[in-house]
């Protein structure tokens, strides 16, 4: 199990675990796990970790869509944002990038999940690995992760 799934476990919520196999030569993880799992992409959300002014920020947002950095830096109060180097997120959240999920990083980082998600009562996310998806209600991942919505 991974550090996300154990945490949901401990926290008894409602959440379910999907497993595909990998392509490693897939480019796009989220994109990926819609296909292979037949779900829909606006409902298959990628966990990003981006870098403000020097800090560090989860972004949760739909795999159909680009983050828009100038509008997440914003949304956090900040002036610059890019994606955080590759070994900086890794080594704040634990995860292999394309497995990051939004919940149990080795460190606290602040998390964004894009207002989109209140359209829908199961998204899904990285489950800490990659070909592990997780369907959960947002307001369960907000709860579990102390995030607030942000439109980026």
């Amino acid at each position: 199990m991974t550090p996300a799934i154990n945490l949901l476990t401990k926290s008894k919520v409602q959440f379910e675990v999907l497993k595909f196999k990998h392509d490693p030569k897939s480019p796009n993880y989220a994109q990926e796990a819609a296909s292979k799992l037949n779900l829909e992409e606006c409902k298959v959300f990628k966990t990003l970790v981006i870098e403000v002014d020097g800090d560090l920020f989860i972004g949760i947002t739909p795999a159909t869509q680009q983050v828009d950095l100038k509008s997440f830096a914003k949304s956090v109060s900040g002036k610059k944002a890019q994606m955080a180097d590759k070994n900086r997120a890794q080594s704040a959240t634990g995860y292999l990038l394309g497995g990051i999920s939004p919940f149990a990083h080795k460190r606290k980082i602040p998390v964004i999940l894009h207002e989109s998600a209140k359209q829908h009562q199961q998204i899904y996310v990285s489950g800490g690995k990659r070909g592990l998806e997780i369907s959960i209600c947002p307001q369960t991942l907000m709860t579990i992760t102390q995030a607030s919505f942000g439109s980026f």
